[in-house]
Order: C-alpha cells, then structure tokens, then sequence
C-alpha cells in the first residue's frame, strides 16, 4: 500500500514538473512582431512590451500597432487585464490605431507582491492614466488620443475625462457602467426569472433567497455565485463564453507574449482584490448622477445581452448625458464584451465614426 502510495505521488510529481516546463516553453513573455510579405519587420509598426515608473510604481503594458502614424487608443481595462484574450478573439485594433493595453496599478504584469498590499484608490488611478497618457501624447507627438474603457474601466474613465477632457479627442465606454448596485439587482432578477422559466429548482433556491433591500450592500455570496449563473445563461463576458477556466485562464495560460511570472501575476492580483480594487465604491456610486456631464465627445458600446453592467441602465445613463457629441451603439449578438464578439462592428464605427467625431452609424433611437 505505502508503495502504491509512493508511485501515485511520483507520478503526480513528475506531471506537475511536465507541465511547469511545458509552460515556461509556451511562456517566452516577448510581444510578436508585425512582419511583412518577405517575413521582415512590419516598416513603421510596433509591437512593444514597456514597463514604466508611474508616481512610484513600476506599470506595464503593451503597445501595439502597425503604422505608427494612427491614432492612439488608451484601453483601461474592467477586473483584470484581458490583452492575453487578443490571441484567441483577435480585435485588428492595431490595424488603423496605435493601442494601448495597459494593466493598472496592482494588475497583470504591473502587479507586485511586495508593492501591492493596499488596493489603488480611483483617485490614485486617475492620476496614473494622466501620468501615461501625458507620456503616450509626447511619446507619439499626438495633441490628444482616445481614450477607451470597458466594464470597471469605464467607472475610471467617466472620472478621467471628467477631470482633464483636454487631453482627450474622444471617450468610448464599452459596458459602460451607471449605477452597479441597481444593475445587479436587475441582473439578479433575470437569473432569478430564468431559471424558473428553466424549471431548475436548485438555482431557484439559491437565487431567491438574495435580498437587495439594503442600497449600500450587494449580498457576497451573490456575488460568489453570479458569474456562473451568467456565464450558463449567456450574459456574462461573453454570449458564447460558458466556462471561466476554459474560456479565460486557459488562454492566459497559453498565451506566448506573457512570461511565466507575467501569468503568475495576473491571477495573484485578480485573487488578491477580486471583482475590482474600487469594487465598494463602484457599488455604491451611480455615475447616471454624479458624471452626466462632459466637455468631449462620448461613445457607448453596450451588449444587449449583457447583465453584468446593465444595458437598460447604461441606455439611460446615455439619455442623460450632456456631452458635444454622443452616440450609443447595441450590439446585438454580444454581452458584455462587444471588442471581442463584435470586432469587425467595433472597427468600422471606430473608422466611420469615431475618428471623424460622427454619429452616423449609432442607433437611431
């Protein structure tokens, strides 16, 4: 038996060495080229893996592009960074813009084990983006860029612009956020109704027994189960997306342009501060009140199947918006991420529309 034992253990043993040397092989952690037809650099692109020191902390990110001449997008991404998803869901950004896939202060490739016990405060972010943007205007000689924000990033984005609209041509919130705590009340009701629609008695009981009765506090344990229910139903990341571990950590784990620390350090920083850094505070904030109101240009990508950030609240969130010029686009075979089920959409109203500050292709109603 204690043979037996001790054979088990070595196999698993050797496994686990396997696979760590599989992984360090598929993790070189360097960003791939863009080449031409004779298989030589891409004349005037970029494909670049930068770390920077942004007030204090040390902040990475990747810059992709393959004519330096384009437009600059500055992406502030929602709970985690989600450039590694590119490989698997290309977004062709970097075909008509120079783009910016930054992983904030303690996230991704920026976060630090030894620097990152106390969670960034939006104001702390607010500063960084300016810090970055400041360093991507002088460093690409553009006079402004865009600036786009998805899911959390948004909540960081309304409060960007709001702060230094100059700095910025336009803002596109993608999954823009307006007011959380109602949006997963709402969201919560759809699963809810679902599953009893779906006879399934067993998530009845557990949704049911959720109250949103008191207006500063979403219940935990809802929050625990909600992903999942979503994921099943076709409402959270993604409309096709059914699986966090297959769909999500699995391509990161794949991902070449990641080292083995940079994946290490992308879910040591996502389990470390959860749904987000500023999580209570988005929570307890509706921006439909407190930012409505915007010197630049505002653009609204929004899923119509998506719950996580409501497409209800977000339409109104739109409705109230002053801004010089602004447009919402539905997507309409998307949830909560239209850049990586919609791209070819999300390119054309970005050509069409958005380098040109027009509203041509929004939804006219």
């Amino acid at each position: 038996m204690k043979k037996t034992m001790l054979y088990i253990l070595g196999i698993i043993g050797l496994l686990v060495v396997v696979l760590i040397i599989t992984l360090f092989f598929m993790s070189p952690g360097k960003p791939k080229q863009f080449l031409d037809a004779n298989g030589n650099k891409l004349k005037n692109s970029i494909s670049e893996k930068l770390f920077l020191d942004i007030n204090g902390s040390k902040q990475g990110m990747f810059i992709k592009s393959k004519n330096l001449d384009n437009p600059v997008i500055l992406y502030l991404h929602g709970g985690m960074p989600v450039y590694f998803l590119t490989e698997k869901y290309p977004t062709h950004l970097e075909d008509n813009f120079t783009i910016v896939w930054w992983d904030q202060r303690n996230c991704g490739i920026s976060y630090s084990s030894g620097s990152s016990q106390n969670k960034a405060t939006i104001e702390q972010l607010v500063d960084d983006t300016i810090v970055l943007t400041k360093y991507l205007l002088e460093r690409f000689n553009k006079k402004k860029i865009y600036l786009m924000g998805h899911s959390g990033g948004t909540f960081l984005g309304a409060y960007v612009i709001d702060k230094v609209p100059e700095l910025y041509e336009a803002y596109i919130g993608m999954a823009q956020m307006s007011d959380q705590f109602l949006s997963e009340k709402l969201a919560c009701n759809y699963i809810l109704n679902k599953y009893t629609e779906m006879n399934n008695k067993k998530m009845v009981e557990r949704f049911e027994k959720f109250s949103f009765d008191d207006q500063n506090k979403i219940p935990i344990e809802y929050l625990k189960m909600r992903d999942d229910a979503m994921h099943e139903l076709g409402i959270g990341t993604m409309r096709k997306m059914k699986n966090v571990a297959t769909d999500l950590f699995l391509p990161s784990l794949y991902f070449s342009e990641y080292s083995l620390s940079d994946k290490y350090h992308l879910w040591a920083g996502k389990s470390k501060f959860g749904i987000s850094q500023n999580w209570e505070k988005m929570a307890r904030t509706n921006l439909i009140e407190t930012k409505n109101y915007f010197k630049i240009p505002v653009y609204f990508f929004h899923g119509l199947y998506d719950y996580t950030c409501s497409y209800e609240l977000t339409k109104k969130y739109f409705d109230e918006i002053k801004a010089p010029i602004k447009g919402f686009y539905t997507f309409d075979q998307s949830a909560h991420s239209p850049l990586f089920e919609e791209p070819e959409k999300i390119n054309k109203i970005l050509i069409n529309d958005i380098k040109n500050l027009r509203t041509d292709l929004a939804d006219k109603n």
